[in-house]
């Protein structure tokens, strides 16, 4: 155990130091700004890894929630008032609203709940575009300006990335200590054997409930980070394949896990902002991808690459001890 606990430190450091490292090693600022989108849309992920891989409550209205909050910090901003009281604002009713979107959808579970989620984000994205008093419709909420938490300057993509990976490593803590406690444990029991949870006295409703406020304070943190860096909001953020891109990250990267959101968060946003730049069916690419990952490794990259590694392990063991009997037997 200590030599396993050994190589995880050694691999966490050596990830850590890559990170704060990313603007000295990446070619130019363009990628510096697509390491800031990962981060920030592996938040997302997490966040709905919540569901999906914990609960097992696979959400398609997700954007919805996401927009709300987008939204909610763009119009505070343009009214006049503070960044910190848009944040602040914006976290507020990106909770009110998670808290009306979960009392809804948990009417159902399965393809029920699926059916609600998507129900619900599409209403919302019809609201966004015919709200035009609050959404200005297709012309969307330009954000003038960003925040200058102790004086850093968030308009240089340097100091914007490492506030936005503080804050991803902040939600990735959050989320660990979330898997791990009593509570987290029960939400896994509801996904298997919610029957059973049920008869040993747990709230099934109530520990799913809590989850999605969960879920939605994380979309509401990368919501924020999202329309600070990108500085617009527009009713297509909030559509439907947004929220089945954020799906597919989780289920690519491998749900249930913490690093298999984040790493489909990185998988997606590099063929969408970098690889775009050079094949013009980058669409394509991305679903042969996925297609690939349903095929060889149904439980997603990060297990599925687990798997063969020990496989590969196993077999490279196996022809060690194989030749090693063979050496002993000759004469």
């Amino acid at each position: 155990m200590s030599g396993v606990t050994g190589k995880g430190t050694i691999a966490l450091g050596v990830v850590a130091i890559a990170l704060v490292a990313v603007p000295y090693w990446m070619p130019g600022v363009y990628y510096v700004n697509v390491s800031s989108q990962i981060l920030f849309y592996a938040i997302f992920a997490l966040g709905l890894n919540i569901l999906v891989g914990y609960g097992g409550l696979v959400s398609l209205g997700h954007a919805g929630l996401f927009g709300i909050t987008a939204y909610a910090a763009a119009f505070v901003l343009q009214s006049g008032y503070s960044h910190t009281e848009a944040i602040l604002a914006a976290l507020a009713i990106g909770a009110i609203s998670t808290a009306i979107f979960a009392a809804l959808s948990l009417r159902a579970t399965g393809i029920g709940f699926i059916m609600i989620t998507l129900a619900l984000g599409q209403i919302i994205w019809g609201l966004a575009y015919r709200w035009i008093s609050v959404t200005h419709g297709d012309n969307g909420i330009n954000v003038k300006t960003r925040p200058a938490p102790f004086g850093l300057d968030l308009g240089n993509a340097n100091t914007y990335y490492y506030v936005t990976l503080v804050v991803f490593v902040m939600c990735v803590a959050a989320v660990m200590i979330f898997v791990r406690s009593p509570f987290g444990a029960a939400l896994a029991g509801t996904r298997d054997q919610p029957r059973r949870m049920n008869a040993l006295g747990y709230h099934v409703w109530a520990i799913r409930f809590y989850a999605c406020l969960f879920s939605g304070l994380l979309t509401s943190v990368a919501a924020i980070l999202f329309v600070y860096y990108t500085q617009f909001i527009s009713p297509q953020t909030l559509a439907l394949t947004s929220s089945a891109e954020v799906l597919l990250m989780v289920i690519s990267g491998g749900a249930g896990t913490l690093l298999g959101p984040i790493v489909g968060a990185a998988l997606v946003v590099t063929v969408k902002s970098v690889v775009s730049g050079f094949l013009e069916r980058w669409n394509f690419l991305l679903g042969a991808i996925f297609v690939t990952i349903v095929i060889l490794m149904p439980e997603g990259l990060v297990p599925g690459s687990a798997r063969l590694w020990r496989l590969a392990r196993a077999k490279l063991r196996a022809t060690a001890k194989a030749k090693a009997a063979m050496t002993e037997a000759k004469p």
